[in-house]
């Protein structure tokens, strides 16, 4: 059963995977309340871009994917801020647009091949030592951050303006909660997929809250429920021979549906 720890590979994926696991959902929290789940989804999209830059300039597509999340995510808030354009459509103009741009960066790299594939939908065969390292370490910042600005983030999560009124400095605080989402979307792009990244940040949550728990108690459940899924669908993935992205993401969405059975059934 424990013969794949032999692999350095699948080492490797777990390392990344339960780092990405236990960072996700606190930005995951957020996100849900606020409505604003579509951001993953969008700088999901804007990484694919920057992965497909990496790939074209024989550069680490980790990197030039963080670069590209992090610009586009202060390029969302500050259209946001400014209230020329509304947030749904901020975000469908950078979500169709780094679309375009990936697709074009893709072509120039002579289409598809099997480097863009895993980066679509996750492989722990391609993370890398140097990602692990790239991983641990802007996890560490995000998680010290959201720790840093907690009751800020909560307040603003709740009721922006009366946030704003007892004197938090709400565009602060969105602007750190943007960029920490497009920092964990590009982390989570190796072991989950550029196309799954939002649903391992969304679903934990969601299953979560149908605890009607509080705050944290939430937070911890959507860890626990992330960590769960991201060890055993990567052991599905070694043994079944799946796609670890896709593994991880249907059981997750599985035990959503678990509980949402489970609570009509105590009802």
């Amino acid at each position: 059963m424990l013969d794949l720890f032999q692999y350095t590979f699948i080492v490797r994926g777990l390392e990344a995977g339960v780092i990405i696991s236990l960072t996700a959902p606190v930005i995951g929290v957020f996100l849900v309340l606020r409505r604003y789940s579509l951001i993953a989804d969008t700088l999901s999209h804007v990484s694919l871009a920057g992965v497909a830059i990496g790939l074209l300039l024989q550069t680490n597509p980790l990197i030039t994917a963080l670069f590209a999340a992090v610009a586009s995510s202060v390029a969302i808030e500050r259209l946001r801020i400014s209230r020329k354009v509304y947030g749904e459509s901020a975000l469908a103009i950078f979500l169709s647009g780094s679309l375009a741009l990936a697709v074009i960066l893709i072509s120039l790299a002579h289409g598809f091949n099997a480097d863009l594939f895993s980066y679509l939908f996750g492989s722990i065969i391609t993370v890398r030592q140097s990602d692990i390292y790239i991983i641990g370490a802007v996890g560490v910042v995000v998680i010290i951050t959201l720790l840093a600005f907690y009751k800020e983030l909560v307040a603003v999560s709740f009721d922006e303006e009366i946030a704003s009124v007892s004197g938090i400095h709400t565009h602060l605080v969105n602007i750190i909660l943007i960029i920490a989402t497009a920092l964990t979307v590009a982390l989570s792009i190796p072991i989950v997929g550029v196309l799954l990244i939002a649903a391992l940040i969304v679903i934990p949550v969601v299953t979560a809250l149908q605890y009607k728990a509080s705050f944290k108690q939430t937070i911890i459940i959507s860890e626990a429920i992330s960590l769960f899924s991201v060890i055993v669908g990567i052991f599905t993935s070694y043994y079944l021979d799946l796609p670890a992205g896709g593994a991880i993401v249907l059981l997750a969405l599985v035990i959503f549906l678990l509980t949402l059975a489970l609570k009509k059934g105590i009802k």
